[in-house]
């Protein structure tokens, strides 16, 4: 067996997770500088996430058709970084739609790719996911404290520069990633086509919560920040909250292989839905409180974290290796489609309801997926 490429992996997700710090705090609040009212910041946010209903399933058809899925992640880097460029030109609303919509197309194409990449990398040592992961999550809190510093100090104008910087050191690091290929498993066949796989009982009902899962983070990933503004809190202590989070996230990172040994996903899954249920009812009613808003930041670590990687190794252990990507892929699109969908009703519903209101809903989405993941997801153990 090779030797593991860790650092090669983990600066990937180190640079590809910089660049979501630098866009799910401050991309709204660019908008918002720009004069954009919340309705057309929650379109113009929505973009990149509806996206992800088209391009990860294409990508992913053609990294499993193909198996170049290295070649993919590197045209993905390359094209995102120029595409996302056109914003140097002009700031209309229709160009900025444009934009938004091109670079996302290939942005998506990039990390469910990745993922198969680096599963195939771990082998039999896939409980160390979690391991290479956290630098993703180390790469966001980078960069949500740094920009949120230099917000303090500089205006908002110099945000599309920092955009492109961080995407050129996603290009790097593409470069230098090796390929692997899922191998084969004699005790896991192909079972019959992707879509055969995708009707085995529980898939459906998991790929549902994970479209309910994003839609409740809508109002955070598009308003958090501007919530938090309006209630008083500046710009670096508002980049620090989201970087806690984060380390959160990072925490739970290092300790995951060893709490899957002692819950099943479904347990793990359904823990992760009810406490974002309570996440964002605190955050859409006691964030003008900073010790309550401290505790809900810490809840990243099951919103995200928990949920992710019990995420990741359901996918992987729902279909045979042939349809690696197009599992990833249809992950990622889920998310997109709730996503996207959060940020819509968030953008539309934060001026007519209001925050709390706005929370309440999104509180309510992640309840429902706690029942339906306890209910609907058969007991399995990563």
């Amino acid at each position: 067996m090779t030797a593991l490429p860790y650092w090669r992996l983990s600066g990937f997700y180190f640079f590809y997770f910089c660049l979501l710090g630098a866009t799910a705090p401050f991309l709204a609040l660019y908008f918002a500088h720009l004069g954009f009212p919340s309705a057309r910041i929650g379109e113009l946010v929505a973009i990149p996430m509806l996206m992800r209903c088209l391009a990860p399933n294409l990508w992913g058809w053609l990294g499993d058709y193909t198996g170049r899925r290295l070649a993919i992640v590197r045209l993905g880097a390359v094209c995102t970084l120029f595409s996302f460029a056109l914003i140097l030109i002009d700031k209309s609303y229709a160009w900025l739609a444009l934009i938004m919509a091109l670079h996302a197309f290939f942005w998506h194409a990039i990390l469910s790719q990745f993922e198969v990449i680096t599963l195939a990398h771990l082998q039999d040592q896939a409980s160390r996911y979690s391991q290479i992961r956290l630098w993703g999550s180390i790469g966001f809190i980078f960069t949500v404290v740094g920009l949120g510093k230099l917000f303090d100090w500089v205006s908002l104008d110099a945000y599309p520069l920092a955009i492109l910087l961080i995407m050129a050191g996603i290009v790097a690091g593409s470069g230098w990633i090796p390929n692997a290929q899922p191998q084969t498993s004699e005790d896991r066949p192909d079972r019959g086509g992707f879509f055969r796989q995708l009707r085995q009982p529980g898939v459906l009902a998991f790929y549902l919560c994970v479209g309910l899962m994003q839609l409740s983070h809508g109002p955070y990933y598009t308003f958090l920040t501007i919530h938090l503004e309006a209630l008083g809190y500046s710009r670096g202590v508002i980049g620090l909250l989201w970087a806690l989070g984060v380390v959160a996230e990072v925490l739970l990172f290092i300790v995951m292989a060893r709490v899957l040994c002692y819950f099943s996903l479904r347990q793990v899954l359904a823990a992760s839905f009810l406490l974002a249920a309570l996440r964002w009812l605190l955050l859409g009613t006691q964030a003008d409180h900073l010790s309550v808003l401290l505790f809900a930041q810490l809840l990243h670590a099951a919103t995200f974290g928990s949920f992710h990687v019990a995420a990741i190794h359901f996918v992987q252990r729902s279909f045979g290796d042939r349809q690696q990507g197009q599992g990833q892929a249809l992950y990622a699109t889920l998310a997109g489609v709730g996503g996207a969908l959060g940020a819509l009703y968030s953008g539309y519903s934060w001026n007519s309801l209001g925050p709390v209101w706005t929370f309440v809903i999104a509180s309510l989405a992640a309840l429902a997926a706690t029942v339906i993941i306890a209910t609907r997801l058969k007991e399995e153990r990563a």
